[in-house]
């Protein structure tokens, strides 16, 4: 049976980690897999600093993936308010890109997003065409590598439950 419970967590795990590639709470489903194997009827558990670790990288997951446009936008130059645009901008795109063609277009809709965010705030601030559209760019690459980041934090907590889950 504890075979059974591994398998599950790992299939549970692999299939949370596909739907952070769409900016969907994976790595939220993956420490609550993990949680809920904590607790499951056997000898071998997952420890408090492994699901503590867990819940801290999916937030720092989160986190990255959540400012990355922002933080991007601000670094090419973008003001603050440019920053938020490129926030707003990727929430919007990303739930237009879901409706559009779903898994494909989510990611294409937040950088996309959170190009016209920042780009069409920065530009309403006074700011000029090309500058703007530097800010934009900064943005959607920005908000990209956030997706990144956070896919790769997912690996790393697929490997840390792959070793500490196993039984």
């Amino acid at each position: 049976m504890l075979y059974l419970y591994y398998t599950l967590l790992l299939l549970i795990s692999l299939a949370s980690l596909a739907l952070v590639t769409v900016t969907l709470p994976g790595l939220w489903i993956m420490t609550a897999a993990a949680a809920i194997y904590s607790l499951a009827p056997h000898q071998h558990r997952l420890g408090h600093k492994a699901l503590l670790a867990l819940f801290l990288l999916a937030l720092l997951g989160e986190i990255i993936e959540f400012t990355a446009g922002g933080a991007a936008a601000k670094k090419a130059g973008g003001s603050r308010r440019a920053a938020i645009g490129a926030i707003l901008g990727a929430i919007v795109g990303g739930i237009v890109g879901s409706f559009v063609l779903p898994l494909v277009l989510t990611i294409v809709g937040i950088c996309v997003g959170s190009f016209i965010g920042a780009a069409a705030v920065q530009f309403l601030d006074g700011g000029e065409a090309l500058q703007s559209l530097r800010v934009g760019f900064g943005a959607a690459k920005g908000r990209f590598l956030g997706v990144v980041w956070k896919f790769a934090i997912g690996i790393l907590m697929l490997f840390l439950i792959l070793i500490a889950a196993f039984p």
